[in-house]
């Protein structure tokens, strides 16, 4: 075992901390931590989201057994997770979405099937919620395992710019269109493992859209939606490939229009949409932009 995560509580996490001083760790600077620090052949991370703690390097396996579960935990549950997370290792499909918060670049919705084998396999690779990679060689690292481990079937949809504001305009809602995403992901990946019954997504509509989503498919399986999803590994190997594509098409994309196309929807966002159209033309923002964003407005300096 090279990598593990765990959730936190806010005193775990400062107890954590108070035991990687005592063990003379050295810590260091990472984004979207509260503390990261490092010894020997081992890294500990504790993500301000959760918190969760990401361990990673040789030495994962000992310092979970004789610290962080003993010490901080409480419990033992390296060795028991099908005891604490039963559902994890059923076979089912994770489904899960990259882009959706993004002005700039596609919507990519991935899904990927997982049993009892086949999680137990991304488990030990380190698979986790591609949210909390920041690293695009890691994440792509990752796909690249996801896609060869035996028995996992995937399936892809990626919409770019053009295609997902003409079906915004068709759906009216966002909700919908994921909606329609998500069950057509399924759908795909019901032909390659017909004898699925259940599916998995992180929550995001109410739970008529996506029955009304599936009725329209004349598709029969239960589609669960969850807050924190992505701690389930199908969901977490489905953000993965998600977060892949995603990457892929904004470097393809930069490198094409040579401009660089930065993520989220910050000032940065919108310096390179205004350069997208002084360089391209106007008519090239709905190539690149999802026009519904509050931003277009920002970006063509219209008044709201």
């Amino acid at each position: 075992m090279t990598s593990h995560t765990a959730t936190l509580t806010t005193l775990q996490a400062k107890k954590l901390r108070d035991l990687l001083v005592r063990l003379n760790f050295e810590f260091v600077e990472k984004e979207y931590t509260l503390y990261a620090a490092k010894k020997g052949k081992l890294q500990v991370s504790v993500y301000t989201k959760g918190p969760k703690v990401l361990l990673q390097g040789k030495d994962t396996r000992d310092f979970i057994e004789f610290h962080l579960e003993p010490e901080i935990l409480g419990e033992a549950r390296l060795g028991y997770e099908e005891i604490h997370n039963p559902k994890m290792f059923q076979p089912h499909f994770g489904i899960d979405e990259s882009g959706k918060g993004d002005y700039l670049g596609p919507l990519v919705i991935a899904g990927a099937y997982t049993d009892s084998t086949i999680a137990k396999s991304l488990q030990n690779e380190g698979i986790m919620d591609s949210k909390r990679i920041a690293s695009p060689e890691r994440i792509r690292a990752l796909a690249k395992i996801i896609r060869e481990t035996p028995g996992l079937h995937h399936h892809v949809i990626c919409l770019p710019p053009l295609r997902y504001n003409k079906l915004y305009q068709e759906f009216g809602n966002l909700n919908r269109l994921l909606a329609w995403g998500h069950v057509s992901v399924i759908e795909t990946l019901l032909q390659l493992v017909p004898t699925c019954t259940h599916a998995l997504s992180d929550q995001f509509a109410k739970e008529f859209v996506l029955n009304k989503a599936l009725a329209a498919k004349k598709i029969n399986i239960t589609l669960e939606q969850r807050t924190k999803a992505e701690s389930d590994i199908a969901v977490a190997a489905a953000s993965i490939l998600a977060r892949e594509r995603f990457i892929d098409w904004m470097d393809k994309t930069s490198t094409s229009s040579g401009i660089k196309l930065p993520l989220g929807a910050s000032p940065s966002v919108i310096t390179a949409a205004k350069k997208i159209i002084d360089t391209h033309g106007q008519d090239s923002l709905e190539k690149v932009a999802k026009l519904h964003f509050k931003s277009t407005n920002e970006v063509l300096g219209k008044i709201l």
